[in-house]
């Protein structure tokens, strides 16, 4: 038995779609049933048979916070899928994101290891990489270092890797995936969805930075296809290409058909831009829209190396054109 947390999230749910197409059992967590029917969303993308895919899940309410309501979840279950997080890059929710990743994290590890699960799968991020700036190539070898990451979403995720460690301390077989930007459809309000959206409707700023972007549909096949190896406690970045923001945001806006933005954001526009926002959402609460660590990652440039997926799976990932065209041909289609 197969089970996935974050199952309504955008890995998440493209993930269980492709264990709904090899599995008839899998369990999936959710909070709040409303949030169920973006699942069937994304599995109507792929398949007009998605209402028969998607009640081939077990659904179970719980929360990583509420020990009981996982216990629920696992029972019988050999397999775990961990994509539950919290993502945000206001300062202000670092307290709950130490909850959620690190508190939460540490609940699954302590079910698999007390449940006898046989292997777990943790979705964690590049921003565990170090990113020292004398490195040109990232890899998987470049340890962890505050200085470098010192910024509240890195720091959360850092310490669920921690938590997801300890479990091979305790007999439990594990893999990392540690993904670029990951693109794909179906969320269009958050994440990268929110990018394609707001090009398409005329969003007029880019940078020149460059960092790591992969598909979705990699991130999930790599997944699947670690779990199902002989491969354990290992951690791998999973990235297609190394791109400028500029390349992207223009390809998609060529894609659309749409004007390309036209405004580029220098560092000093965005140093200020932080600060002012900052000081609005003081004053405002709100969230803020540019935070410093967002004004400094729009201009670094930061190349990642997936040779170690590649060479332990003979993995070859989507060109990130073919990714984009993809995406933009189904948010067309949600119009």
């Amino acid at each position: 038995m197969i089970l996935v947390t974050g199952g309504t999230g955008f890995v998440g749910s493209h993930l269980l779609y492709l264990l709904t197409l090899e599995n008839d059992a899998v369990k999936a967590i959710y909070r709040k049933k409303s949030t169920l029917n973006a699942v069937k969303k994304i599995f109507s993308y792929y398949s007009d048979n998605f209402e028969s895919l998607f009640n081939k899940i077990e659904w179970i309410e719980a929360d990583l916070m509420d020990v009981c309501s996982l216990e629920n979840a696992f029972k019988n279950v050999t397999h775990v899928y961990h994509a539950a997080a919290l993502v945000s890059f206001n300062p202000k929710d670092y307290k709950l994101m130490r909850k959620i990743n690190i508190e939460g994290t540490s609940n699954i590890v302590n079910l698999c290891v007390t449940g006898g699960v046989k292997k777990l799968c943790f979705v964690s991020s590049i921003a565990t990489i170090d990113k020292s700036l004398n490195t040109k190539i990232i890899d998987e070898n470049c340890e962890w270092n505050t200085e470098n990451n010192n910024y509240s979403y890195a720091i959360t995720k850092y310490g669920a890797e921690m938590e997801v460690w300890r479990a091979t301390q305790e007999g439990v077989d594990v893999v990392i995936v540690n993904p670029g930007i990951i693109l794909g459809a179906g969320f269009w309000k958050s994440g990268s969805g929110e990018m394609f959206s707001n090009i398409y409707n005329g969003f007029k700023f880019y940078a020149d930075g460059v960092t790591g972007f992969v598909a979705v549909k990699d991130v999930v096949f790599a997944m699947i296809q670690l779990m199902k190896s002989d491969i354990k406690n290992e951690r791998y970045i999973l990235v297609s290409e190394n791109r400028s923001f500029q390349d992207v945001f223009f390809q998609i806006a060529d894609t659309f058909g749409v004007k390309k933005p036209s405004i580029k954001i220098t560092k000093l526009i965005s140093s200020i831009a932080w600060r002012v926002d900052k000081i609005i959402t003081v004053l405002t609460n709100k969230s803020p829209i540019i935070t410093k660590q967002s004004a400094k990652s729009i201009h670094s440039n930061y190349y990642y190396s997936s040779k170690k997926i590649t060479e332990a799976l003979n993995f070859r990932f989507q060109p990130i054109s073919e990714t984009i065209k993809d995406v933009c041909s189904l948010y067309k289609k949600d119009l």
